[in-house]
């Protein structure tokens, strides 16, 4: 069984919103997930299509066709918390966490019987 991936490390993305994306396209065939991350207005699903596409693409590298393969898995992990100050109320510092994430995506062909 042929499988392929691609990663995504530190997008600016926060995790929890990206999971909600990630669990639409899950077991789904790749025309069909294409068509869901087009269709959604959300942050995440951009930055999930540009990942498939590239998961694609190491497909064709290796010579492989998976235009018509599945999502086997697709892993979303909570990446760094980047630190920053801001000014708050009555002279104090704030702490504001900007959040990252690691995408995992990996195509697997679909079983021919």
């Amino acid at each position: 069984m042929h499988e392929v991936s691609a990663q995504l490390n530190y997008a600016r993305l926060s995790t929890r919103k990206t999971r909600q994306v990630a669990e639409l396209i899950r077991g789904k065939k790749v025309p069909v997930a294409k068509g869901i991350l087009y269709s959604i207005a959300k942050k995440p699903s951009y930055a999930i299509l540009k990942l498939l596409e590239s998961a694609i693409a190491n497909a064709k590298n290796k010579q492989l066709s998976f235009e018509d393969a599945i999502i086997k898995d697709i892993v979303v992990n909570e990446g760094p918390k980047l630190k920053r100050i801001f000014p708050g109320s009555r002279g104090r510092a704030e702490l504001i966490k900007k959040k990252t994430t690691h995408i995992k995506i990996i195509l697997s062909k679909i079983p021919k019987n």
